[in-house]
């Protein structure tokens, strides 16, 4: 079957492997589409990934696709079911896995049924991703199904984040991740939801979703925000992931306000630059979903979809077949589009 490999970091390709059997509780899936993270993915392939050394690896996690066939012990999926999520945790010989989900077909954990059955243990390994293995619903489009695997995430680090309506936030980067920030801030009934970003046309489609203000890295629109926003925020929401960003943001939330990273940081090491900061303030770095929330995320999600609130047309902005991997990456590299869809 095809699969997109990273055979040394900067170096993608697509590969022959050998087509995944289902074990006792794994259902196997069809891929239908895929997106590109734009950050997991491209440190991976850039070699990047805090733990992450041993190459060549299969790419990709954020998936749906169809349930082509099932284990004995599956009862949460059914052949024909549409499920998000499925992945190439234990990968062909000669490939370690980038969780695999750029391949023609991967394999989805009915995480129910192990739970039921005492096999959720680590020699099945991985469970916690196995959780958020989900069916969604026809109703819905695949474009909209794969965009819940960033869409799920966001949405559970609200609660993580302990953000409330009426809370007026400052969030950095509008990409997907920042986008999706602002969309539901706006949805929940957040304040003031302000953004910053180096690109004019990203700072312009926050705007459109529900964005107060928008901001450009160093103007001085910013600099005069900051001067009026001195520890008024509940939260600033670093939506990139960087030590300056979370430094920059400590003199705007008051008392007992949050610092939220969201992403993955590079650096083994944060210095934190205290005495910017109020006397209590909360830090909570999401380098991982909390995958309870994130499942629990789905039913309001394809609510909102199914309302017409919610749409994956305001966040893919290129699509290509899997087959040119290589030609979409380098267009990402060179025009920064929102979200990218990969088509099997």
């Amino acid at each position: 079957m095809l699969a997109v490999a990273v055979t040394k970091p900067n170096q993608v390709e697509v590969v022959d492997v050998p087509k995944p059997e289902p074990g006792p509780h794994e259902a196997r899936i069809k891929t239908e589409a895929a997106c590109l993270c734009n950050m997991t993915d491209r440190k991976l392939i850039e070699g990047h990934f805090p733990g992450v050394e041993n190459y060549p690896l299969l790419l990709g996690h954020e998936t749906v696709g169809i349930v082509e066939a099932v284990g004995e012990k599956v009862r949460s999926f059914k052949i024909g079911d549409r499920v998000v999520g499925g992945l190439l945790l234990n990968t062909p010989i000669g490939y370690s896995s980038g969780w695999g989900g750029f391949s023609e077909y991967t394999l989805a954990g009915d995480y129910l049924a192990m739970l039921e059955d005492n096999a959720a243990n680590a020699e099945n390994g991985w469970l916690e991703v196995f959780e958020i293995m989900c069916v969604v619903p026809k109703t819905i489009s695949v474009e909209d199904a794969v965009m819940l695997c960033t869409w799920r995430e966001v949405y559970g680090a609200f609660e993580d984040f302990h953000l409330q309506s009426g809370d007026n936030i400052l969030i950095y980067g509008a990409g997907p991740v920042g986008l999706s920030f602002v969309k539901f801030a706006r949805l929940l009934g957040l304040g003031e939801i302000c953004i910053v970003d180096r690109h004019a046309e990203k700072r312009q489609k926050a705007l459109e979703m529900g964005a107060t203000s928008a901001f450009s890295p160093g103007s001085p629109e910013l600099q005069t925000f900051f001067e009026k926003q001195q520890r008024s925020l509940e939260a600033v929401i670093d939506a990139v992931g960087t030590e300056d960003i979370i430094n920059a943001g400590l003199p705007l939330v008051k008392m007992g306000g949050s610092i939220c990273v969201y992403g993955v940081i590079d650096t083994p090491n944060i210095r934190l630059d205290k005495h910017l900061a109020p006397y209590n303030f909360n830090l909570f770095i999401h380098q991982w979903p909390t995958r309870s929330r994130e499942r629990a995320a789905q039913e309001p999600l394809v609510a909102w979809i199914e309302a017409g609130k919610l749409s994956y047309k305001e966040f893919l902005s290129a699509e290509f077949p899997i087959q040119k991997i290589v030609e979409g990456l380098e267009y990402v590299k060179a025009n920064k589009p929102i979200k990218t869809l990969f088509r099997f």
